[in-house]
């Protein structure tokens, strides 16, 4: 068997050129460091966007893989199996919800959300009541539907036609939402703070004006907590911290740690309309996706795990208020928790890729939420000496984009 080479340049060899990946390629992780081919080590701020809550190679993670490697890996519909039903009946526990579809992914999710609202009012209003409004500058997945209702045109131009019965408000905005909903509104889709967006926090008032428009116009209020569920704000899920409870919503990204799963959770009152035949997924609910996201849940879900990501984004912004009073880089620090967005001053609006690769080439992985702002997404249990050196390596960066590259007149 011939030996190919594996390098960053095979990447543009063999791969569809939807992303344009960094030039290193990571290798092995422990905890909150990577190592490339090179041996060179990073500290890990993008927690590959939000994905690994629990860092690299989590031993409770490990010990779920192996053990379940060794029994089943997958089963069709056709069958349920023991770690699916433990890991829904610990969600449903633990949140508002009473019954879960499990899926592969964010996307998967909110395309399972956005069908099971319109079939809803389909099924108990009728098909007049089928429009779904969302807000601008949301990100809800990647298919044609979550496109459609993610609120960034970029996303969708060239896809066209798109689904229609799909509108967009500002965020924060309740006159707005007032304007546009109407008894033919079957639901309202929100991130309880958007990421992709910028890191753009709902307002608690504006969120329970939401939940009560939802109520007056018979709308499910579907939440996508894809990117702030499973602690990343401090709660479990975010909505907690909101005071306000969905009707439907999604998680990915940390729910496996690192492993690719995804589920939609719901209510009984709405559950029904996803009845037998009418939504599937080949790998959703497979036991070795939810044997993982069962010790994710178990070791996120604690009081240790999550009342110390307060104790850890004190720290960031301690560190990046330090960062800022040398450099005078940020308009403003924002988020919740260890979603942390730094937005640049205006003049370099446009230009936080600069910072990224900067970072990267000293030796720190960050991300960024738009053109404009610096986003932090780590381990919900990255130490404090991992956030001191990755903030050290993040202020040379800075201090290197500064000195070499010119701003936005």
């Amino acid at each position: 068997m011939t030996t190919v080479p594996v390098t960053r340049a095979l990447f543009d060899d063999v791969m569809v050129p939807n992303y344009n990946p960094q030039q290193f390629v990571p290798v092995r992780g422990e905890g909150s460091r990577v190592w490339d081919q090179d041996d060179r080590e990073y500290v890990d701020f993008a927690g590959g966007i939000a994905v690994n809550a629990l860092g690299h190679a989590h031993p409770a993670l490990v010990s779920a893989l192996k053990d379940q490697a060794d029994k089943l890996w997958h089963l069709s519909n056709t069958c349920t199996n023991e770690p699916a039903l433990r890991l829904a009946k610990k969600l449903t526990d633990a949140t508002f919800a009473d019954k879960v579809f499990f899926c592969s992914s964010g996307g998967e999710a909110n395309e399972a959300a956005f069908k099971l609202a319109r079939k809803y009012a389909y099924d108990n209003f009728g098909p007049e009541k089928h429009e779904i409004i969302a807000f601008t500058q949301a990100f809800h997945g990647r298919t044609l539907f979550t496109v459609s209702v993610g609120g960034q045109q970029k996303y969708r131009e060239g896809f066209e036609p798109v689904p229609g019965g799909i509108s967009h408000v500002p965020f924060n905005d309740i006159d707005a939402l007032k304007a546009a909903i109407s008894d033919k509104t079957c639901a309202v889709v929100m991130e309880p703070i958007q990421g992709e967006g910028g890191i753009i926090p709902a307002d608690p008032e504006f969120a329970r004006a939401v939940r009560e428009l939802c109520d007056e116009h018979n709308a499910l209020l579907v939440y996508d907590e894809v990117q702030t569920g499973v602690g990343r704000t401090g709660h479990l899920y975010a909505y907690e911290g909101l005071g306000v409870a969905p009707d439907i919503m999604t998680t990915a990204k940390a729910l496996g740690g690192g492993f690719p799963v995804g589920a939609m959770l719901c209510t009984d009152k709405v559950a029904p309309s996803l009845g037998f035949g009418t939504h599937g997924s080949t790998y959703g609910g497979n036991p070795l996706a939810c044997a993982v996201a069962e010790a994710a849940i178990d070791t996120i879900n604690t009081p240790e795990v999550l009342s110390g990501v307060a104790d850890k984004r004190a720290i960031f912004v301690e560190e990046l208020e330090k960062i800022n009073a040398k450099h005078q880089i940020f308009k403003e620090i924002r988020g919740a928790g260890l979603l942390i967005g730094a937005e640049l001053i205006d003049v370099w609006h446009g230009k936080a890729a600069k910072f990224l690769a900067a970072a990267r080439d000293a030796g720190v992985m960050i991300l960024v939420a738009g053109p404009n702002v610096l986003r932090m997404t780590p381990s919900l249990i990255i130490p404090e000496a991992d956030i001191r050196e990755g903030m050290a390596r993040l202020e040379k960066a800075i201090a290197h984009v500064l000195e070499t590259e010119t701003a936005e007149a």
